[in-house]
Protein backbone atom coordinates (compact mmCIF):
# COMPACT_ATOMS: atom_id res chain seq x y z
CA UNK A 1 0.00 0.00 0.00
CA UNK A 2 2.66 2.57 0.87
CA UNK A 3 4.40 1.72 -2.06
CA UNK A 4 1.50 2.45 -4.37
CA UNK A 5 1.44 5.71 -2.58
CA UNK A 6 4.68 6.38 -3.08
CA UNK A 7 4.55 5.15 -6.67
CA UNK A 8 1.68 7.49 -7.62
CA UNK A 9 3.33 10.32 -6.05
CA UNK A 10 6.50 9.88 -8.10
CA UNK A 11 4.42 9.93 -11.23
CA UNK A 12 2.36 12.37 -10.47
CA UNK A 13 5.65 14.48 -9.90
CA UNK A 14 7.15 13.40 -13.45
CA UNK A 15 3.81 14.47 -15.21
CA UNK A 16 3.53 17.44 -13.46
CA UNK A 17 7.42 18.27 -14.39
CA UNK A 18 6.40 17.13 -18.32
CA UNK A 19 3.58 19.39 -18.62
CA UNK A 20 5.11 22.06 -17.41
CA UNK A 21 7.87 21.93 -19.72
CA UNK A 22 4.99 21.15 -22.22
CA UNK A 23 3.20 24.06 -21.80
CA UNK A 24 6.48 26.77 -21.69
CA UNK A 25 7.23 25.28 -25.01
CA UNK A 26 3.47 25.98 -26.24
CA UNK A 27 3.75 29.41 -25.20
CA UNK A 28 6.92 30.13 -26.89
CA UNK A 29 4.73 30.29 -30.13
CA UNK A 30 1.57 30.63 -28.88
CA UNK A 31 -0.24 33.33 -27.00
CA UNK A 32 -0.94 33.31 -23.37
CA UNK A 33 -4.85 33.81 -23.34
CA UNK A 34 -5.51 33.97 -19.79
CA UNK A 35 -3.22 34.36 -16.46
CA UNK A 36 -4.32 33.07 -13.01
CA UNK A 37 -4.02 36.12 -11.91
CA UNK A 38 -6.53 37.45 -14.47
CA UNK A 39 -8.82 34.42 -12.87
CA UNK A 40 -8.92 36.06 -9.46
CA UNK A 41 -8.60 39.33 -9.84
CA UNK A 42 -12.68 38.75 -11.51
CA UNK A 43 -13.67 36.41 -8.88
CA UNK A 44 -12.40 39.44 -6.36
CA UNK A 45 -14.55 41.66 -8.59
CA UNK A 46 -17.55 39.12 -8.38
CA UNK A 47 -17.65 38.62 -4.63
CA UNK A 48 -17.17 42.13 -4.05
CA UNK A 49 -20.46 43.17 -5.96
CA UNK A 50 -18.06 44.95 -8.23
CA UNK A 51 -18.43 45.14 -12.25
CA UNK A 52 -16.33 42.43 -13.11
CA UNK A 53 -13.68 44.36 -15.64
CA UNK A 54 -10.89 41.73 -17.49
CA UNK A 55 -9.93 44.15 -20.47
CA UNK A 56 -6.74 41.55 -22.33
CA UNK A 57 -6.13 42.08 -26.32
CA UNK A 58 -3.08 40.05 -27.14
CA UNK A 59 -0.96 41.74 -29.60
CA UNK A 60 3.00 40.81 -31.32
CA UNK A 61 5.92 42.37 -30.71
CA UNK A 62 6.01 44.58 -33.68
CA UNK A 63 2.45 45.94 -32.71
CA UNK A 64 3.88 47.64 -29.20
CA UNK A 65 5.80 50.62 -29.26
CA UNK A 66 9.42 50.79 -28.72
CA UNK A 67 9.02 53.64 -26.25
CA UNK A 68 7.10 50.61 -24.18
CA UNK A 69 9.48 47.91 -23.93
CA UNK A 70 12.72 50.58 -23.24
CA UNK A 71 10.55 51.99 -20.73
CA UNK A 72 9.55 48.65 -18.56
CA UNK A 73 12.99 47.29 -18.95
CA UNK A 74 14.14 50.79 -17.18
CA UNK A 75 11.34 50.67 -14.52
CA UNK A 76 11.69 47.33 -13.54
CA UNK A 77 14.68 45.37 -14.68
CA UNK A 78 17.78 47.44 -16.40
CA UNK A 79 19.96 44.20 -16.95
CA UNK A 80 17.41 42.36 -18.24
CA UNK A 81 19.31 41.68 -21.59
CA UNK A 82 22.22 40.35 -19.35
CA UNK A 83 21.35 37.75 -16.69
CA UNK A 84 20.19 34.96 -17.32
CA UNK A 85 16.70 35.48 -15.20
CA UNK A 86 17.87 36.37 -11.70
CA UNK A 87 20.17 39.31 -11.06
CA UNK A 88 21.96 38.27 -8.27
CA UNK A 89 23.39 41.82 -7.33
CA UNK A 90 20.26 42.93 -6.84
CA UNK A 91 19.17 40.10 -4.43
CA UNK A 92 22.36 40.61 -2.80
CA UNK A 93 20.94 44.32 -1.96
CA UNK A 94 17.58 43.60 -1.31
CA UNK A 95 18.94 40.89 1.52
CA UNK A 96 21.10 43.67 2.97
CA UNK A 97 18.59 46.45 2.97
CA UNK A 98 16.20 43.79 4.99
CA UNK A 99 18.64 42.79 7.21
CA UNK A 100 18.74 46.52 8.31
CA UNK A 101 14.67 46.86 8.70
CA UNK A 102 14.07 49.10 5.03
CA UNK A 103 11.42 48.88 2.66
CA UNK A 104 12.98 48.39 -0.73
CA UNK A 105 11.85 47.73 -4.29
CA UNK A 106 12.01 43.88 -4.96
CA UNK A 107 14.47 42.15 -6.90
CA UNK A 108 12.31 40.60 -8.96
CA UNK A 109 13.30 40.40 -12.57
CA UNK A 110 11.17 41.06 -15.52
CA UNK A 111 12.00 37.02 -16.59
CA UNK A 112 10.44 36.23 -12.65
CA UNK A 113 7.74 38.35 -12.77
CA UNK A 114 6.74 37.00 -16.17
CA UNK A 115 7.24 32.87 -15.30
CA UNK A 116 4.68 33.87 -11.76
CA UNK A 117 2.47 36.11 -14.17
CA UNK A 118 1.71 33.20 -16.48
CA UNK A 119 2.33 30.38 -14.69
CA UNK A 120 1.64 31.34 -10.97
CA UNK A 121 -0.02 32.61 -8.43
CA UNK A 122 0.24 36.34 -6.54
CA UNK A 123 0.39 35.46 -2.96
CA UNK A 124 3.95 35.29 -1.60
CA UNK A 125 5.09 32.26 -0.10
CA UNK A 126 8.81 30.11 -0.20
CA UNK A 127 6.84 27.30 -2.21
CA UNK A 128 5.97 30.01 -4.81
CA UNK A 129 9.09 31.39 -4.89
CA UNK A 130 10.33 28.00 -5.45
CA UNK A 131 8.07 27.30 -8.19
CA UNK A 132 8.88 30.92 -9.67
CA UNK A 133 12.26 30.12 -9.78
CA UNK A 134 12.13 27.10 -11.46
CA UNK A 135 9.77 28.37 -14.14
CA UNK A 136 12.09 31.34 -14.62
CA UNK A 137 14.51 28.96 -15.49
CA UNK A 138 12.90 27.32 -18.04
CA UNK A 139 11.42 29.91 -19.84
CA UNK A 140 15.23 31.21 -19.85
CA UNK A 141 16.31 28.38 -21.55
CA UNK A 142 13.24 27.82 -24.27
CA UNK A 143 12.21 31.53 -24.82
CA UNK A 144 14.37 34.44 -26.06
CA UNK A 145 14.45 37.77 -24.42
CA UNK A 146 12.53 39.21 -26.80
CA UNK A 147 9.84 36.45 -26.40
CA UNK A 148 10.18 37.13 -22.63
CA UNK A 149 9.10 41.10 -22.86
CA UNK A 150 6.84 40.25 -25.16
CA UNK A 151 4.41 38.02 -23.27
CA UNK A 152 5.47 40.08 -19.91
CA UNK A 153 4.39 43.11 -22.11
CA UNK A 154 0.68 41.23 -22.44
CA UNK A 155 0.55 39.71 -19.39
CA UNK A 156 0.96 41.98 -16.75
CA UNK A 157 -1.65 43.72 -14.88
CA UNK A 158 -1.68 47.76 -16.09
CA UNK A 159 -4.44 49.37 -14.36
CA UNK A 160 -7.66 47.44 -12.46
CA UNK A 161 -8.88 44.99 -14.46
CA UNK A 162 -6.71 46.46 -17.21
CA UNK A 163 -4.00 43.34 -18.87
CA UNK A 164 -1.02 43.82 -21.41
CA UNK A 165 0.38 46.79 -23.44
CA UNK A 166 -2.78 46.76 -26.11
CA UNK A 167 -5.66 47.03 -23.52
CA UNK A 168 -3.67 49.85 -21.03
CA UNK A 169 -3.09 52.27 -23.84
CA UNK A 170 -6.52 52.39 -25.07
CA UNK A 171 -7.34 52.80 -21.52
CA UNK A 172 -5.18 55.25 -20.41
CA UNK A 173 -4.28 57.59 -24.30
CA UNK A 174 -7.06 56.17 -26.51
CA UNK A 175 -4.54 54.65 -28.75
CA UNK A 176 -2.98 51.35 -29.76
CA UNK A 177 0.08 49.93 -28.31
CA UNK A 178 2.04 50.98 -31.52
CA UNK A 179 1.62 54.59 -31.10
CA UNK A 180 2.52 55.31 -27.18
CA UNK A 181 5.38 58.02 -27.17
CA UNK A 182 8.24 58.30 -24.59
CA UNK A 183 5.98 60.08 -21.77
CA UNK A 184 3.10 57.42 -22.30
CA UNK A 185 4.86 55.06 -22.28
CA UNK A 186 7.06 56.06 -18.85
CA UNK A 187 3.66 56.72 -17.67
CA UNK A 188 2.43 53.02 -17.98
CA UNK A 189 5.67 51.94 -16.40
CA UNK A 190 5.59 54.30 -13.61
CA UNK A 191 2.38 52.48 -11.89
CA UNK A 192 3.23 49.21 -12.53
CA UNK A 193 3.88 48.74 -8.96
CA UNK A 194 0.81 49.04 -7.90
CA UNK A 195 -1.37 49.67 -11.20
CA UNK A 196 -4.82 49.07 -9.13
CA UNK A 197 -3.92 51.86 -7.04
CA UNK A 198 -1.54 54.11 -9.23
CA UNK A 199 -2.86 56.04 -12.28
CA UNK A 200 -1.33 56.67 -15.44
CA UNK A 201 -3.20 59.86 -16.32
CA UNK A 202 -3.88 61.90 -15.00
CA UNK A 203 -0.58 61.10 -13.16
CA UNK A 204 0.23 62.29 -9.46
CA UNK A 205 3.20 64.25 -8.21
CA UNK A 206 4.78 60.67 -7.46
CA UNK A 207 4.02 58.97 -10.78
CA UNK A 208 4.93 62.03 -12.59
CA UNK A 209 8.64 61.74 -10.61
CA UNK A 210 8.05 58.22 -11.50
CA UNK A 211 7.60 58.98 -14.95
CA UNK A 212 10.34 61.54 -15.57
CA UNK A 213 13.18 59.16 -13.50
CA UNK A 214 11.74 56.62 -15.87
CA UNK A 215 12.07 58.78 -19.22
CA UNK A 216 15.99 60.07 -18.30
CA UNK A 217 17.02 56.15 -18.21
CA UNK A 218 15.54 55.71 -21.87
CA UNK A 219 17.59 58.21 -23.05
CA UNK A 220 20.80 56.85 -21.26
CA UNK A 221 19.70 52.82 -22.19
CA UNK A 222 20.53 53.04 -25.37
CA UNK A 223 19.11 50.08 -28.66
CA UNK A 224 17.39 46.76 -26.94
CA UNK A 225 20.27 44.34 -27.87
CA UNK A 226 17.34 41.66 -30.09
CA UNK A 227 16.54 45.28 -32.19
CA UNK A 228 20.37 45.76 -33.13
CA UNK A 229 20.07 41.95 -33.94
CA UNK A 230 17.37 42.38 -36.58
CA UNK A 231 18.45 45.54 -37.86
CA UNK A 232 21.86 43.93 -39.06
Amino acid sequence: MIKRFFKFILKSIMWMFLFSIFMVIVFKWVPVPMTPLMVIRSVQQYQDDKEVVLKHDWVSKDEISRNLKLAVICSEDQNFLNHNGFDMKAIEKAIEFNKAGKRVRGASTISQQTAKNVFLWPHRSWFRKGLEAYFTFLIEVFWSKERILEVYLNSIEMGDGIYGAEAASQHWFKKPATKLSRSEAAAIAAILPNPRVYRARPATNYIQGRKNWIVRQMGYFGPLEFEAKDDK
